[in-house]
C-alpha cells in the first residue's frame, strides 16, 4: 500500500498539473498587473489649461472682409486609402511604416498649402505615439506655414494598449492644432465629459481648444477646435460633449463675440448619411449618431459642406480599404457658427481619402 502511494506521488500527471497551474498563475498576475497599470497610469488633463501661443502674428481680424477656414482630421498619418483599422473591424493597429506616416502627413500638408486658408483646424496630430512610429507631426505642419500663429492642445495621452496582442496599438499622445494668419491673444484647453468605468480607457481623454483673435472693435473671433468621442456605448457621452460646447459658444456669443467651431464631431451631421451616400453599415449607429433634435440653438449654422446633388463624404468607415460606392461613408466633420457669422460658402473637398480617412471641409465666412 505504501509503495502504491509512492507511485501516485511520482505520477507525471501531477507534475503537469502543477506546471499548468504555475503558468496560469503567472498569466493571471501579468493580466492583473497590466489592468492595474492601465488604471493607475490613466489620467485626465485638468480643465481650463492655458495653451502656449506660438509664432504670434500681429495682423488683426476685421469685420469688413471675407475669410476662409478649413477643418481636417489627419488620422495620425496612418490612413492611406488602403489602410483599415482594428477598432472598425479592419486589420491594422499601426501605420504601415514610419515612411508611410511621413508620406501621408506631407501629402496632407501639400494640399493645405495649395488651399492656404486663413484659419486651420486640424485633428489627430500625433506627437509621440506607438501607432505612428513616434513621428512628431507638428513640425512638418508648422514649418510649412511660417506666417501663421499656431496653438497645440493635447487631446489624449493614453496608457499603453496591449491590443491586438500580435501588434499592440501601444501608447498614444495626440492632439489638435489651430493655425491662424492673424493675432491670437489667448488660448485654453477645455476638458470634455467622457465615458465612465473601463470604457473611458477606449474613449481616451477628450477636449476642445478655444483660441481668441482680437478685433479692432474690441470684440473677439473665438475659434473652437474639437474632436468629440467615437466608439461610445450609446452616444450619451458625445451628446453631453456637444451640450458643453454649445454652452461655451452661447457664453461667447452673449458677450458680443463671433464664434466659429469646427472639427470632427463624430456625429452624423446630415442625420441621414447612409441615405445620402447610398451605403449602409450595421455598426454605423454605434459610431456616429445624428445630433439630437433641438440641440443646436436657433440662429446657429451647422454645416458639413455637403452638396446633396453631388455629395462628398467627410469620412469613411475603416473596416475595408476605401472603395467608392462600396465603403460606408458619412459626414461627421464640419462647422457650427454663431448667428453673427455669415457662412458664404461651405464645401467638403473630395481628396479620395488619399492621405487620411477624412476629407476636409472649407467655409468662407464674414463677421456681421
Amino acid at each position: 500500500m505504501a509503495e502504491k502511494r509512492k507511485q501516485i506521488k511520482k505520477s507525471p500527471i501531477g507534475k503537469v498539473l502543477k506546471v499548468i497551474g504555475c503558468i496560469l498563475a503567472v498569466i493571471i498576475l501579468v493580466v492583473a498587473g497590466y489592468v492595474a497599470y492601465v488604471f493607475i497610469d490613466y489620467h485626465r488633463i485638468p480643465d481650463n489649461q492655458a495653451l502656449e501661443i506660438e509664432n504670434s502674428q500681429s495682423q488683426r481680424v476685421e469685420t469688413s472682409r471675407e475669410y476662409t477656414v478649413i477643418t481636417w482630421n489627419l488620422g495620425f498619418g496612418a490612413y492611406s486609402d488602403n489602410f483599415t483599422f482594428f477598432m472598425d473591424g479592419g486589420k491594422n493597429s499601426r501605420a504601415f511604416s514610419k515612411n508611410a506616416v511621413i508620406a501621408n502627413i506631407n501629402g496632407a500638408v501639400d494640399k493645405l498649402k495649395e488651399l492656404n486658408c486663413d484659419f486651420m483646424f486640424l485633428q489627430e496630430i500625433d506627437t509621440d505615439s506607438t501607432r505612428s512610429y513616434h513621428v512628431d507631426q507638428r513640425f512638418p505642419i508648422t514649418s510649412a506655414f511660417p506666417g501663421k500663429t499656431y496653438v497645440f492642445a493635447v487631446n489624449y495621452d493614453s496608457p499603453y494598449l496591449f491590443y491586438p496582442v500580435t501588434s499592440p496599438h501601444g501608447k498614444s499622445k495626440s492632439g489638435i492644432m489651430t493655425l491662424s494668419s492673424f493675432e491670437l491673444s489667448s488660448a485654453v484647453r477645455r476638458s470634455l465629459p467622457i465615458e465612465k468605468g473601463f470604457r473611458k480607457i477606449l474613449d481616451l481623454d477628450r477636449c476642445f481648444s478655444v483660441s481668441k483673435a482680437p478685433l479692432e472693435n474690441g470684440k473677439y473671433l473665438v475659434l473652437i477646435n474639437l474632436h468629440l468621442s467615437a466608439y461610445t456605448k450609446d452616444g450619451v457621452a458625445s451628446t453631453k460633449q456637444l451640450e458643453m460646447l454649445i454652452e461655451v459658444m452661447n457664453e461667447e456669443f452673449s458677450a458680443g463675440n463671433y464664434v466659429i467651431c469646427g472639427g470632427d464631431f463624430n456625429k452624423d451631421l446630415l442625420g441621414n448619411s447612409a441615405e445620402v451616400f447610398g451605403v449602409t453599415h450595421k455598426d454605423f449607429l454605434a459610431w456616429a449618431q445624428p445630433i439630437p433634435e433641438g440641440t443646436i440653438p436657433e440662429g446657429y449654422t451647422l454645416t458639413a459642406g455637403v452638396d446633396l446633388n453631388n455629395p462628398v463624404p467627410t469620412t469613411r468607415y475603416d473596416d475595408i480599404p476605401y472603395e467608392k460606392g462600396v465603403s460606408f461613408c458619412a459626414a461627421i466633420d464640419g462647422f457650427l457658427v454663431s448667428p453673427n457669422v455669415t457662412v458664404i460658402n461651405s464645401e467638403a473637398l473630395d481628396f479620395g481619402f488619399e492621405n487620411t480617412d477624412h476629407n476636409p471641409v472649407v467655409i468662407t465666412f464674414k463677421l456681421d
